[in-house]
Order: C-alpha cells, then structure tokens, then sequence
C-alpha cells in the first residue's frame, strides 16, 4: 500500500541509539487520516483512497464539501488527499488510518514546504562567494556580470530572487518511535519546514 500520512512538524531533538550515541531526530505529531472515498479501475479508472486528515469546525468547510462529509456520517476534515492502494476492497468509507500503519526500522519519506526566506542575493540564494573587501573595492556582494551581448535576464541562471517557500522531499529517512497513543512519529535527520509546519509521509518502498 502507498500509505501517505499527514502530520506536523513538532521539533526537532537528541536520540540516544543502542550504543549511547547521540543523533539528531524529527517529532512529527501525526493527524489520522479516514477514508472519505474508495476509488477503484471498473468506476475511476484507477485504485485508490481518498483520505481526509485533520478536525476543522463545520462553519470553515464549504457547503457543498459539508454535505458530502454529512452523508457519510464522518465529520468534516481540513485536508483531502489520494494515495493509490493495490487492493481498495481491502478499505472501506470510514475506516482510520494512522501512525500505527508505521513500524520501527522503516524508512520514510516527507515531503514540506521549506522556510520562506523573501527576495535574497546570489551569495545567500546559491552559494555564491563574495568579493574581496580590500581598500576602494566597493562590490563585495553584487552578482556580477549576466553574460554579454544579450540585453536581457535569462531563465534559469543563478541570479537574486526569491528563495525559499518551495516543495522539498527528504527521503529514505529511519523510522526510529512510534507512539499511536500520542499520535506521535520519531524519525532520523529533519524535515524541510518550520515547527508546526504541514508534512506528508509516506513509505519508501510504496
């Protein structure tokens, strides 16, 4: 099953492994997730769920979207999302899907929205190196020169802009805790975001 779970980012912190050595971890407090729809290949074409995550009062959900959760008996979700599944007969309408679907030793991979970090320079944006600052050298950090003879910016070059703000995917990280009570995830390295940030997890190997 291409299981994908939504959770967000508590913080970061030290594990101590079997041998006393200490490495970094992400807590990620994961939201269950129940199946709003069964989708299969003889009706949608293809098989999958579609999952709701996460508790969001009645007043904030459209009316349309309110209706179809009310005649499912399932109170309404913030987040709708579709992970496809090999066998959709195993699932059905109202069924809860959470970290317990995760063991220890499993890898993981999460997807986030980095931090935004606004219109930036070349030397901050890609790493650039900045100029000397000896005696009457005044462009320590300008980008220098765009290329000759075109008379305009070109797509695609390493120039200031805006940076940050952008999907990015760790993969193949170590499932090291699960605690279902808590709802709670450990797992090795960081996640893109900041704390509280939205997160997506799903198996390596889906």
């Amino acid at each position: 099953m291409a299981l994908e779970l939504v959770g967000r980012k508590v913080g970061m912190t030290q594990w101590f492994d079997g041998e006393g050595r200490a490495v970094p971890v992400t807590v990620i407090r994961v939201e269950p997730a129940v199946v709003v729809e069964v989708k299969t290949p003889e009706k949608h074409g293809y098989a999958a769920l579609q999952l709701g995550a996460g508790e969001v009062p009645e007043r904030k959900v459209p009316k349309p979207v309110l209706g179809r959760f009310r005649k499912l008996g399932i109170p309404p979700r913030k987040h709708l999302y579709e992970a496809r599944v090999e066998d959709p007969a195993a699932f059905e309408v109202g069924a809860t899907l959470g970290v317990e679907k995760l063991a220890v030793g499993e890898k993981v991979d999460v997807t986030g929205i980095t931090k935004g970090k606004g219109f930036q320079g070349t030397i901050k944006r890609w790493n650039f190196r900045s100029r000397p600052r000896s005696h009457g050298h005044k462009w320590f950090r300008r980008p220098g020169a765009a290329g000759r003879g075109l008379g305009k910016v070109v797509k695609g070059r390493k120039y200031p802009g805006h940076d940050g703000a952008a999907w990015v995917t760790v993969r193949n990280l170590a499932v090291l805790a699960v605690e279902p009570d808590k709802n709670l995830l450990v797992v090795q390295g960081s996640v893109p975001g900041p704390r509280s940030g939205l997160l997506w997890i799903r198996k390596h190997d889906a």
